[in-house]
């Protein structure tokens, strides 16, 4: 463990802690979030993931909006990267293709904040099987 030798390495300490803290809260009541996650594969990394979940995150908790930012594997888009999964209360994960910082603000005001959806979104290609039992 570092040695504390000022004021401002305790501040930076709390900081620390208290993200911590706020993200295991949300992750015990994330369905009452806003869930986005961003895949984060080779594939997505080099056509910008990073970038863009660094944007989500800071616009998101700029704009007061409750959402937890994770990161995932391979979706299985490559073609579309960067990839982002938006799955808002009670509602269907929307996956949204090509989401760089531009379009991910698109995202947050028009999808997120207001409920409209944006250009940029991957049809479902697959359907669960129910089986009987």
């Amino acid at each position: 463990m570092n040695k504390i030798k000022s004021l401002s390495d305790l501040k930076k300490i709390r900081e620390e802690q208290n993200r911590s803290i706020e993200l295991r809260s949300k992750g015990e009541a994330a369905e009452k979030l806003v869930q986005v996650k961003v895949a984060m594969a080779t594939c997505g990394i080099a056509s910008g993931a990073k970038e863009t979940m660094e944007f989500l995150m800071d616009s998101l908790e700029k704009r007061g909006v409750n959402a937890v930012v994770t990161q995932t594997g391979c979706m299985g888009y490559c073609y579309a990267e960067p990839t982002i999964e938006v799955t808002m209360p009670g509602k269907e994960p929307v996956v949204f293709g090509n989401v760089n910082t531009q379009k991910a603000d698109e995202i947050i005001e028009k999808y997120i904040k207001g409920g409209a959806l944006v250009d940029g979104i991957i049809p479902v290609n697959y359907e669960t099987i129910q089986t009987k039992e």
